[in-house]
């Protein structure tokens, strides 16, 4: 009977982020209707070409560091497990949650390439949530860096465009409901970090380090959009840069949307557009080459997948952590 529930409400959860992807693209395609192609087209031949191919690098590059950083933790768990082998098991998961549907999580790629190298299971599983929980605390450090462009909103109707059809798209969740699974999802996360950092509590040298590459990692992500600013002339700090996508990551942890889609470029564009005092063409086209340039990045991890996806369909399924990157 149990059973019978957890299978109900898995495919009720299914059901409601296949309806929360499809309004999303909705609204997308609307801002995209709105702003017009040309003037998007126009705002992407602004950007000079070796910016393009230096925020692939740097995106490379943030791949790299979050595979340090499960590498770090895993390995400080007691399991062997190499730096090669860290980085082609992270990339592959990587790829799959930008790829392949989001029943095949990146963390159940990540898990079944620990288990297919003999690593005990329960070390591997609790450094993935781990991992994510560390990669949310760094993001929640550039919190303080976004908050004065916050505060001069005085209604957080102003986050939105003035079309009414926006406004009543964005209004299909009431902000009190918003916050206040908002507030349970998060007490959930903090019972689950822990319970979960209790082992890694005993490492503080693995866990000063796993954060250590979360920052170069966070210092990636900003570069990239730091980098598409610059080069559609928009004059916007490096710090306000980290401090706003802080908020986007937050926005994008509602689990409304498949992997983010959709939800992280509406909500891209408006953070930006809105608080950061860039013009809306060159914010939902940053929005859109970073999208771009993240799966991108992800590609070589389609190397590995295979016989990782393989032998996940092979093993019994682990409850893994779906929190965002």
């Amino acid at each position: 009977m149990e059973e019978t529930f957890s299978a109900i409400r898995s495919r009720q959860t299914a059901i409601l982020r296949a309806i929360g992807t499809l309004v999303a693209f909705a609204l997308l395609i609307f801002l995209l209707r709105k702003q017009g192609w040309n003037e998007i087209e126009a705002a992407i031949k602004q950007i000079e070409s070796w910016r393009l191919v230096l925020a692939l690098v740097m995106m490379l590059i943030s791949r790299l560091a979050v595979s340090g950083r499960w590498h770090v933790l895993v390995r400080s768990g007691g399991t062997r497990i190499t730096p090669i082998q860290s980085i082609q098991i992270t990339l592959a998961g990587l790829f799959a949650s930008n790829f392949l549907p989001t029943t095949i999580g990146g963390d159940v790629i990540r898990l079944a390439g620990a288990m297919r190298l003999k690593c005990d299971t329960a070390v591997s599983a609790a450094s993935l949530i781990a991992d994510r929980l560390v990669g949310m605390a760094g993001m929640l450090m550039m919190v303080p860096f976004g908050i004065p462009s916050l505060m001069q909103i005085q209604d957080i109707r102003d986050l939105m465009p003035t079309t009414t059809a926006m406004q009543l798209g964005l209004a299909v969740s009431p902000l009190g409901k918003l916050l206040n699974k908002t507030w349970e999802r998060g007490l959930r996360i903090l019972r689950r970090l822990l319970s979960t950092l209790s082992l890694w509590l005993k490492e503080p040298q693995a866990l000063s380090l796993a954060l250590l590459f979360t920052w170069i990692h966070q210092l990636c992500l900003f570069s990239v959009l730091a980098l598409s600013f610059g080069g559609m002339g928009e004059n916007i700090s490096f710090w306000l840069i980290g401090g706003l996508y802080s908020f986007v990551y937050l926005i994008t942890l509602i689990p409304i949307s498949i992997n983010g889609y959709g939800l992280q470029e509406i909500s891209m564009t408006l953070v930006f557009s809105r608080l950061g005092g860039t013009s809306l063409a060159s914010s939902l086209t940053a929005a859109l080459l970073f999208r771009t340039i993240m799966m991108l990045a992800s590609l070589p991890g389609a190397l590995f997948v295979p016989g990782l996806l393989s032998y996940s369909r092979q093993q019994p399924k682990e409850k893994t952590p779906q929190v965002s990157e």
